[in-house]
């Protein structure tokens, strides 16, 4: 975000949401031409494949031009707004406020209203400012609401005309998916096409763990496990652009938070190596809690150095996680199950066991280092004296 020092405009960027981010797409003005802004009040939110998240304003003062429609993907660094900061909130301006019409609606319930030839106008808008919501478009079909005749306006269309069918209907041509799937599915792609995948796999006993847990999860456990063994092999804290390795010394921990069909984000745990176990629960949890209600800031998605994902609260047994760009590695912490097993010998005892399986950058590491590492995580679990 920046301003010219002899004008007052300033103006809103599209923020850099990570390393390996490289555009946003605006997903709704939470401002229109002509309001009033405070500093620090969102004035735009926008999608990438990392996070969804409200920008707030550079500056306080009136909004003079909105300069990305909704639903455009612009790279960082973007014009996004300009605001007039010598502007006074009492003073009379000049200016279209959103044109006169209802604030933009999203594509996708643009192609849905052109697939039923509806009429927007004729929508009623929950949304902010009366937007015209995708559920609001939805309900409208499903009632069987139809605008008039376009030749009469005291004549409704002919009953012989199919009516609009219910929402569960309209997948049948297909629904495009939302933004943030689609720069989550980008994302990957290029992690896939980027990196060497590689998958190692090591079973863990949590008894340790289970004995001192309570009420807290098993992934702080993991985590504190994971921050000791980075220590022991700190080249898998690291990330690999291009031909350069950078080992970072401090651990910087992005944790994937699941936002049901919305999509996965990863925001950071900083500085996760200064945390005990119950420092990371609570940070950890604080993250999800923000994440799940689009309270992130974008610091907050940046500049992790490895990363966890944990399938196994759902009753996952394994997987091959996809690496988290530029990091060289993920640890996927799956369900911790009873089963038994041999201990002490010959003898059998049923103990909670799970799997945890690390998808890495062979550019960057070999097998044999990827096992040590998951073994010193292994380790430091079974090991777990609180």
């Amino acid at each position: 975000m920046s301003s010219s020092p002899t004008e007052t405009l300033v103006e809103v960027t599209m923020p850099q949401m990570g390393v390996s981010v490289a555009e946003g797409t605006v997903v709704e003005w939470k401002k229109q031409v002509g309001d009033w802004v405070e500093s620090d009040e969102p004035i735009v939110e926008i999608s990438t494949d990392k996070v969804e998240t409200e920008v707030p304003s550079p500056a306080t003062g009136r909004v003079t031009e909105l300069a990305v429609e909704v639903g455009v993907t612009v790279d960082v660094g973007t014009v996004l707004a300009r605001i007039d900061t010598g502007a006074r909130p009492g003073e009379a301006h000049v200016a279209e406020h959103g044109n006169g019409h209802a604030p933009p609606v999203s594509p996708v319930v643009r192609r849905i209203a052109d697939e039923h030839h509806i009429d927007l106008a004729q929508v009623k808008g929950t949304g902010r400012r009366g937007r015209v919501t995708k559920k609001d478009l939805l309900a409208f079909i499903e009632t069987g609401e139809r605008p008039l005749h376009i030749e009469s306006p005291y004549r409704e269309e002919p009953q012989s005309l199919p009516s609009a069918p219910l929402p569960s209907a309209i997948p049948a041509s297909g629904e495009p998916l939302s933004v943030m799937r689609q720069r989550i599915g980008e994302h990957m792609r290029r992690s896939l096409d980027t990196a060497a995948h590689c998958t190692t796999v090591v079973e863990a006993d949590m008894s340790a763990v289970e004995a001192k847990r309570g009420r807290l999860s098993y992934l702080p456990f993991v985590a504190r496990a994971v921050i000791g063994a980075l220590r022991e092999f700190p080249s898998l804290n690291a990330t690999l652009e291009g031909d350069r390795l950078t080992v970072h010394e401090e651990v910087h921990l992005g944790v994937a938070v699941s936002l049901g069909e919305d999509g996965l984000i990863v925001p950071v745990v900083r500085n996760a190596h200064e945390l005990s176990h119950e420092g990371l629960a609570k940070r950890i949890a604080d993250l999800a809690e923000r994440a799940r209600n689009r309270r992130l800031t974008p610091d907050e998605t940046k500049g992790g150095t490895f990363t966890i994902t944990n399938p196994g609260r759902y009753g996952a047994l394994l997987a091959t996680p996809i690496i988290n760009q530029p990091q060289v590695a993920i640890l996927d912490l799956e369900a911790v199950v009873k089963r038994p097993v041999v201990v002490g010998g010959d003898s059998i005892a049923i103990r909670p066991m799970t799997y945890l399986c690390m998808s890495w950058d062979h550019r960057a590491l070999d097998g044999v280092l990827a096992a040590q590492f998951l073994g010193s995580v292994r380790r430091h679990l079974e090991e777990f004296d609180g």
